[in-house]
């Protein structure tokens, strides 16, 4: 089986902040990591790492910072589909580092909404049933719905991470079977969270929904009933990238083991989200494939 991870790639300027600044402000920082990173990246690493054949399909510019990628990508095990897109930038973000490890980002899009379904689908032709399609919030509304849909289409599995949010997502369940996202994200696509959120995009047609409650572990709903599981104790020092690392880290165990997502698979998830966090970083911070190879044995 072969996962596909279509969505954005960036180079990540991490800044290290004692607070963020308001408006009109000029606040003093220290220089942190510079790196690869973008959601849609972040998960095919972590995915490649664990042992998945893996995919990757990503935008960029025709300038200097593709050619950082493409170098940065060479050390990855993963298959990189690199589309690059006339008279645009490739994307960038600013990560935000607070001392307790909390973050906030900035992404650049320009190179991911211009990526469209007519670049992904030639890729995507080779895929097989049962391989698996993973999107993420940073595309346009056409291409992710016409990718999610084709991706069904091929029998493939479909997994999304609405994350960043977008007004559109209540536009896509019906294509997706995997939902992993956050307590924030739930409350928003959904008015509340726990096993109610869950519940609602149930109804909406989803098959599998994880929700991860940071600190308070995480649980996995489905017709099946409901699993929780507990975070893994350990010194938080960036919680940049634990969500991708958990998301990718859940589906290769589920993947590698041939069933459905299940408790074993998250308790995968928390213990690899585990070793993301106490690093900083982005791509640095993932495990490494000996470290995911323990965890999934």
């Amino acid at each position: 089986m072969r996962a596909y991870v279509i969505g954005n790639i960036t180079i990540d300027e991490m800044i290290v902040v004692d607070e963020l600044p308001s408006s009109g402000a000029s606040i003093l920082g220290q220089v942190g990591s510079h790196d690869l990173g973008g959601k849609g990246t972040n998960q095919a690493v972590v995915m490649a790492r664990c042992g998945v054949a893996t995919t990757l399909v990503a935008p960029v510019g025709k300038d200097a910072r593709a050619d950082t990628i493409r170098h940065h990508l060479l050390t990855e095990p993963l298959v990189s589909e690199l589309i690059a897109i006339d008279g645009i930038s490739s994307d960038m973000s600013l990560i935000f580092r607070l001392p307790g490890g909390e973050n906030a980002i900035v992404t650049t899009t320009e190179s991911a909404q211009n990526l469209s379904y007519a670049h992904i689908m030639p890729v995507l032709r080779s895929a097989e049933p049962g391989d698996l399609a993973i999107l993420q919030g940073n595309l346009s509304h056409q291409t992710t719905r016409e990718t999610l849909q084709f991706a069904k289409s091929l029998g493939m599995t479909t997994a999304f991470n609405p994350s960043p949010l977008r007004p559109f997502f209540s536009d896509l369940w019906q294509f997706v079977d995997v939902v992993v996202l956050n307590r924030g994200e739930a409350q928003a696509l959904t008015g509340t969270t726990g096993e109610a959120a869950a519940e609602y995009l149930l109804r909406q047609g989803v098959q599998d929904v994880v929700l991860t409650l940071g600190g308070d572990g995480a649980m996995l709903v489905n017709s099946q009933g409901t699993v929780a599981v507990a975070a893994c104790a350990g010194e938080v020092v960036d919680t940049t990238g634990a969500g991708d690392t958990f998301m990718s880290a859940a589906l290769a165990s589920s993947l590698l083991r041939g069933c459905r997502l299940d408790q074993k698979a998250l308790e995968h998830a928390a213990q690899s989200a585990a070793i993301t966090v106490s690093k900083v970083g982005t791509r640095a911070a993932f495990p490494n494939s000996s470290e995911l190879a323990a965890i999934l044995q």
